[in-house]
């Protein structure tokens, strides 16, 4: 039993940065509900996903992108384990960040607040990231179940000029939405470690609808690599870096693909594909809905 305990934690712990990945970006109790809406129907995108390993569904997740608030921006990825996997390995998570939309040609998003939460076997953690508009990070924030909040001390060696992985997701999903190739580079702090997020583009591809996923068009591919900057790495890599090499060393990096699935909106990750050792992980785009258009796979 100790074997499959490992491989299974190895996989949650996949499931866990997909956030990494595709900027897969939504709370799972909703988007803010106290912004005026635009008149444009595509500012507001709902799309769900299922993540599957071997075949098996074994996480579901939920994404919201919002820019009906003038000059802000709300986005946010919500997961958690289900079925056998969820009986073994009971977690979620939520990522949140909402900003300002710097106006230009070239798309600027800075966070104002980025919430990350993750509950494991109920036991709540929760981590809220401030900064200001000139893109400095002011503080971190620790609040665990029935402990009072904790600021962290933070080197601002590993703070300084970052930004948030959603939105360092959010500004590549934007350039590959005008038009652009998918790449782009942000430096991260996710409380720990600082790092470079890199998107590298790969092509353009012709996607089929499946019973695993709803969309089908054109889509664009690319790969998302973590390079370390400092703070508190491990000489061998853990989590999401060891992932990542393990795909490296088996030929395929974590790729992500994009598409445009209602006109003028920001592209959506529809599909996500991740190599291991244990083997291979993919998440679908299950359902979408923006205004009048409507995407389902048939459950």
């Amino acid at each position: 039993m100790e074997p499959l305990k490992k491989h299974l934690v190895y996989i949650t712990d996949k499931a866990k940065h997909f956030a990494l990945i595709a900027a897969l970006v939504a709370v799972m109790a909703g988007a803010p509900s106290s912004v005026v809406l635009s008149a444009n129907d595509y500012d507001y995108q709902e799309v769900e996903y299922n993540v599957y390993a071997g075949g098996i569904h074994v996480v579901h997740g939920n994404m919201i992108m919002d820019f009906t608030q003038k000059g802000r921006y709300a986005m946010g990825f919500g997961a958690k384990t289900r079925g056998f996997l969820g009986s073994f390995v009971p977690w979620s998570g939520t990522f949140e960040t909402r900003g300002w939309s710097l106006p230009g040609s070239e798309r600027i998003r800075l966070p104002e607040k980025h919430v990350s939460k993750a509950i494991w076997r109920g036991e709540e953690e929760t981590k809220t990231y401030n900064y200001d508009r000139e893109k400095n990070f002011i503080d971190l924030t620790t609040l665990y179940t029935g402990k009072k909040p904790k600021k962290e001390k933070t080197d601002e060696k590993l703070t300084k000029g970052t930004t948030d992985v959603i939105s360092a997701t959010l500004m590549v999903m934007e350039r590959v939405s005008d038009g652009g190739a998918c790449e782009g580079t942000e430096e991260v702090f996710d409380g720990k470690r600082r790092f470079k997020l890199i998107f590298h583009h790969k092509g353009y591809v012709m996607l089929e609808k499946t019973r695993y996923n709803a969309y089908e068009g054109p889509a664009v591919e690319c790969v998302v690599e973590v390079e370390p900057m400092g703070g508190a790495w491990y000489k061998k890599p853990r989590g999401w870096l060891s992932i990542q090499e393990q795909g490296r060393s088996l030929g395929t990096m974590p790729t992500v693909w994009m598409a445009q699935v209602t006109k003028n909106a920001v592209v959506v990750p529809v599909r996500v594909r991740v190599k291991t050792a244990y083997g291979t992980l993919f998440m679908h785009m299950t359902k979408y809905k923006s205004g009048d258009t409507l995407l389902s796979i048939k459950e």
